[in-house]
């Protein structure tokens, strides 16, 4: 049995830079924070004396005799690139719903591929994760996604990640003091809007849109580069974020019509109105989680004007995918 652990991600600046028709020929930068909450994979081997081949767990369970009758996009696509012949037992846990604008997808895939090599015995870096994970979703899935949620899921950690136009990235650790991070998780507020959506679909309507947004992209990718200089700073006040933030989500709505519903703008404008400072919608748009920025002591009115959402505790700056369990014989008891 392997077992990975795969963190979300709270992107907070500069989304849609990272998705590679834009960053190709313009380049990205988007800056956020992975998560104490995660995707958990589990790998082995399927013993031979069941009537199906193979074993996949998630919403639904699948009993398939090959790899191609998987219907699962990213368990079918690794299983196949990494030429997987034996029966196996994959099964996912996570602490936080599917199609939540919480780079959920990505992490499956990432831990998935962690897990898989482990039980090859192959040491996965977080390079190499983030790198697979990207090929195997943009190149042989063929999604409409970006390249930072394979990234965070990847390295873990608080940073600015740069996409450069050769399709390489960097990515920089935000160095805050003990003091500035406190002072950063103490005005952040995450709430579950009830909504789930596809992101790809709203993907395509925002990658269709690119070449007409140009003027939002390059003011985002500006703000995410200035917001990491913010967080860094000894002296710019934390308050910044919170109308940053404001902005960034005003012009995120123009990338394209279905990035916000009448719902999500009213749930926003409640917020707002109890004293929030910013916040946005995570993910592609559309529904999922919603972030809100606000100073301590505002935080319990807008909890009372949210007070029919689901609030989600959190700690960020969380490590990448990691495997927390490897018995790669099955479980041992000693003697």
């Amino acid at each position: 049995m392997i077992m990975s652990r795969t963190p979300f991600r709270i992107s907070l600046f500069g989304g849609g830079t990272d998705y590679p028709t834009w960053y190709r020929e313009h380049g990205g930068t988007v800056v956020g924070t992975t998560i104490n909450k995660y995707c958990y994979i589990s790998f082995r081997e399927l013993p031979p004396f069941f009537e199906h081949r193979h074993r996949i767990v998630y919403s639904r369970i699948e009993l398939p005799q090959s790899v191609e009758e998987i219907q699962h996009p990213a368990v079918r696509s690794v299983l196949s690139e990494y030429h997987v012949s034996d029966g196996v037992e994959i099964q996912h846990y996570g602490d936080l719903p599917a199609r939540s604008g919480m780079g959920s997808s990505s992490s499956f895939t990432v831990g998935l591929i962690n897990a898989l090599r482990a039980h090859h015995g192959l040491i996965s870096s977080a390079d190499l994760l983030a790198r697979e994970a990207i090929r195997i979703e943009q190149e042989v899935i063929k999604e409409a996604v970006g390249s930072q949620d394979q990234v965070w899921a990847a390295y873990g950690g608080t940073n600015a990640i740069t996409f450069h136009t050769d399709g390489r990235f960097d990515v920089n650790r935000l160095i805050l003091s003990a003091e500035r991070r406190t002072e950063l998780q103490s005005h952040l507020m995450l709430f579950f809007t009830r909504f789930s959506r596809t992101a790809e679909t709203i993907a395509v309507h925002k990658i269709e849109n690119l070449p007409a947004r140009q003027s939002q992209l390059n003011c985002m990718r500006q703000m995410a580069e200035h917001a990491a200089m913010v967080l860094q700073s000894q002296s710019c006040p934390i308050a910044e974020i919170g109308a940053m933030l404001d902005e960034s989500w005003r012009l995120k709505k123009e990338l394209a019509d279905c990035v916000t519903t009448s719902a999500v703008d009213e749930i926003y404008a409640a917020a707002k109105s109890a004293g929030a400072l910013g916040g946005k919608l995570l993910g592609a748009g559309g529904g999922g989680f919603m972030l809100i920025f606000a100073e301590p002591h505002r935080q319990a009115a807008i909890r009372q004007a949210l007070r029919d959402l689901i609030e989600v505790s959190f700690e960020i700056g969380t490590p990448g995918s990691r495997i927390v369990i490897y018995e790669p014989h099955g479980f041992e008891t000693g003697h």
